[in-house]
């Protein structure tokens, strides 16, 4: 069976990752994982357990070092995490760039001691969803066709799905959006170069956008997303992603017909045999 082309671009997204640490901006444009660590902390706090091996999967790790006394090891394609070694392994704003994110949550899960505690956090389906159309709309228009521009986004049902193809016990899904307001297109796109999150993708065209789509990107943004004072409108959708490494003492299924009431006595209705051939 042939592979499938890759996602990334490993390398452009390490350099543009490095570019971004010497940009002026580059604190303040990592609010997204700044507001992703602190719901982290809190979930950590309501769990009401002391971790004691955590690990984190990160490309930015001058953020996350704020989880106490974690290991942290780069969101490459291997995970340097040895097997069984952690309590609490967190999977932090890269998961998205992954080529095989099954095989990510999968190394995660191994990496765990049993009962021990996965969360993983990344942008999901409506992130961007502004910039994504007006892209397209603006190189429809210029250039009569679409390129490869903005890195596609899973949808929280589908994440929710390989939480469960990679093995993990009562596995939870969930988000929040945040919205952001720019005063200018420009400085939407230089918060993303700031973030180290502009155009990585394996397939898009090895050269600069032209002047004329962005100008186009920027008139449609602006006539679509503009708030009544002008300002543009950027979404980011945070996805969470929970579950545990399996282990006897977690709650199980019952075996189907084990149940020891009927439903019907329970809801206080006659019950009614099925119709046959029904």
């Amino acid at each position: 069976m042939t592979a499938p082309p890759p996602l990334t671009d490993r390398h452009a997204l390490l350099r543009q990752r490095t570019r971004a640490r010497g940009l002026p901006g580059h604190d303040s444009a990592l609010f997204l994982h700044r507001a992703a660590l602190a719901d982290v902390q809190e979930r950590l706090i309501e769990v009401n357990r002391t971790f004691t091996t955590p690990a984190v999967v990160t490309g930015f790790p001058e953020i996350w070092s704020e989880i106490p006394n974690a290991r942290l090891v780069g969101d490459d394609e291997v995970l340097t995490l040895a097997p069984g070694a952690h309590d609490l392994v967190i999977h932090a704003m890269g998961l998205q760039w992954a080529d095989d994110p099954l095989g990510q949550l999968v190394q995660c899960r191994h990496a765990l001691t049993p009962d021990g505690l996965f969360i993983a956090i990344l942008p999901g389906g409506r992130t961007l969803n502004e910039l994504r159309s007006s892209l397209a709309e603006a190189e429809a228009l210029v250039n009569g066709g679409l390129s490869p521009r903005v890195l596609p986004m899973a949808e929280i049902r589908d994440l929710g799905g390989l939480m469960q193809r990679a093995g993990f016990a009562l596995p939870v899904a969930d988000s929040f959006t945040q919205t952001v307001h720019y005063s200018s297109f420009a400085s939407l796109c230089a918060d993303l170069r700031a973030m180290g999150e502009t155009n990585a993708l394996a397939a898009r065209l090895r050269r600069f956008t032209s002047r004329a789509v962005m100008a186009a990107a920027e008139a449609v943004y602006a006539a679509n997303f503009a708030t009544p004072e002008g300002r543009l409108r950027a979404t980011f959708d945070l996805v969470f992603l929970t579950g545990w490494a399996p282990h006897d003492s977690q709650q199980q299924p019952l075996r189907p017909g084990s149940a020891k009431a009927r439903l019907a006595d329970a809801l206080g209705v006659p019950e009614k045999p099925l119709p046959k051939g029904g």
